[in-house]
C-alpha cells in the first residue's frame, strides 16, 4: 500500500490564548487516526504525516472531528499534499528568494474563489502591497508584514472567503512545509 505525505493546516489555534491545542496532543490525535510519520511544526497548527488515503478532504474532515472530540471546539483544517505545496511555492508570482519570510504570505483555501470576490478590492490603493490569486491560494506581498498590512485586512474580510475555509502561513513556513512533505 502506497502512502502520501500531507500537511495539515489548522486555522486559528494557539492565537491569543484561544483554542489551545498543544502540539504533543495534536500528534497524539493524528496518530490515533492511523496516520504515520507524524510531525508538527511550530505552535501555530502545522502538522505533517503520511497516509494511504488519497483524498485530502477525507483526512481534513476526520481531523476536524477528532480535534473537536479531543478539545471540545471546532477547528477548520485544510489538508494538502506535498506535490500541491511544491506547486504553490513554484508558482509564487513574487520574488520569494529576494524577500524576507514575513513579507510574503500564502492563504490556503479549501476551494477556488471566483474572481468576482475580489472585484471590489482596489489593488493599486494598497501599493506597495500586492496580492495574486493562484490555485486555491492567495499570495500576499506585505513589505511591513501581515500585522501591519491594510491589504491583508481587506483580503481577510468574511465576504471575500465566505463559505471557503482559509488559513494563512508566512513564506518561511510554506518553505519548511514543502521540505517536510518532500519525497
Amino acid at each position: 500500500m502506497t502512502t502520501k505525505k500531507y500537511a495539515a493546516l489548522l486555522r486559528g489555534i494557539n492565537v491569543g490564548g484561544a483554542k489551545k491545542v498543544p502540539m504533543a496532543e495534536l500528534r497524539e490525535v493524528l496518530t490515533g487516526l492511523g496516520l504515520t510519520e507524524v510531525q508538527t511544526y511550530l505552535q501555530s497548527g502545522n502538522a505533517v504525516f503520511t497516509s494511504p488515503e488519497k483524498d485530502p478532504a477525507v483526512l481534513a474532515r476526520a481531523l476536524e472531528r477528532a480535534i473537536e472530540a479531543r478539545f471540545g471546539f471546532a477547528v477548520a483544517c485544510l489538508v494538502v499534499d506535498g506535490e500541491y505545496l511544491r506547486a504553490v511555492a513554484e508558482a509564487c508570482p513574487f520574488p520569494a528568494a529576494e524577500l524576507e519570510g514575513k513579507q510574503l504570505h500564502a492563504t490556503f483555501l479549501s476551494a477556488q474563489p471566483g474572481e468576482e470576490r475580489f472585484a471590489a478590492i482596489d489593488g493599486p490603493a494598497y501599493l506597495p502591497e500586492e496580492y495574486r490569486i493562484g490555485d486555491r491560494v492567495v499570495y500576499l506581498y506585505a513589505p511591513e508584514g501581515l500585522g501591519r498590512s491594510k491589504l491583508g485586512e481587506v483580503l481577510h474580510r468574511p465576504a471575500v472567503f465566505k463559505g471557503i475555509d482559509a488559513t494563512t502561513r508566512n513564506w518561511n513556513t510554506v518553505v519548511k512545509l514543502v521540505e517536510l512533505t518532500a519525497g
